[in-house]
């Protein structure tokens, strides 16, 4: 077979399989604003688990449910986003229903917005979430551990006030999102380790150091900010590819480890940074 009788052969066959295939584009039906009312009591255990699953929308999360384990609302206008609650003893579980997409939807005005408040007694929390915005107040929560894994999101997480129980673990996975957690003393978490992929990210220590506190963070090619308050004793080492760190003036410098002495207790953080830039401020 000659060149060009391949070559119009090829063609043809791409011009058939080009016809065969549609893309197929529509709006899902958005019904009215509905507000489901949500309200768990506390389980009768030492600890409760809970586990909160969300795709795409806002999800708010403070303290303050009075006598409950989960208070507030969950508004949405597709049916398929109601939330699902499941309990077991002491672990709930509270999940956006199945919202399946057998073509590719225009998701213009739908909304899904979770705004829940806990309660008082020892958490063992996990938030799992897709592309969202996620604004979170942990100030004053008894929280034994804290697990969040995220996609492609921005999200602010606040310890407003110290945590009067120790945090055992502290983990965040996260994709290429914005990240921000502040005053992560008052966390009292013991370790804390935070993966990320291409996206900015802050970690500010702001609050009290109630012990010695040990920190991985691992991170494509990022924007890294390590917010560590004037008198906090820290020592932060990074290892990885090519990456900028600025760092204040008093602090020193060792090879790929930077250090700070202070009084009390002593954080340790250790950088894995495959490219990007890294800065410690006060």
């Amino acid at each position: 077979m000659s060149k060009k009788i391949l070559l119009l052969v090829l063609i043809f066959a791409l011009s058939l399989s080009a016809c065969s295939v549609r893309v197929e584009t529509r709006s899902e039906p958005l019904g009215p604003d509905v507000v489901d009312e949500i309200s768990i009591p506390d389980p009768e255990a030492e600890t409760a688990f809970v586990t909160l699953e969300f795709g795409a929308g806002k999800l708010r999360l403070s303290p303050g449910a009075d006598e409950a384990l989960v208070s507030g609302t969950a508004t949405y206008n597709i049916p398929d986003l109601k939330p699902i609650i499941s309990q077991d003893g002491e672990s709930v579980r509270i999940h956006q229903g199945e919202y399946k997409m057998s073509t590719w939807p225009s998701m213009e005005g739908a909304k899904n917005e979770w705004d829940f408040a806990l309660g008082a007694m020892p958490l063992d929390l996990t938030v799992k979430a897709g592309a969202y915005e996620g604004i979170f107040n942990f100030g004053g929560l008894s929280l034994v551990n804290l697990t969040v894994r995220d996609g492609a999101a921005d999200v602010r997480i606040d310890f407003s006030s110290p945590n009067p129980v120790r945090m055992n673990a502290l983990k965040y996975q996260t994709g290429a999102s914005n990240v921000t957690l502040k005053n992560l003393a008052n966390a009292n978490f013991t370790t804390l380790s935070f993966e990320g992929g291409a996206g900015n990210y802050t970690l500010d220590f702001g609050g009290e150091l109630q012990r010695d506190a040990g920190v991985t963070l691992r991170a494509g090619m990022s924007n890294i900010s390590l917010v560590i308050p004037p008198g906090f004793a820290a020592q932060v080492t990074v290892d990885g590819g090519l990456s900028s760190v600025n760092f204040p003036g008093e602090w020193r410098k060792n090879g790929n480890t930077y250090s700070r002495p202070g009084d009390g207790p002593v954080l340790t953080i250790v950088i894995d940074l495959g490219a990007g830039n890294l800065q410690i401020v006060e």
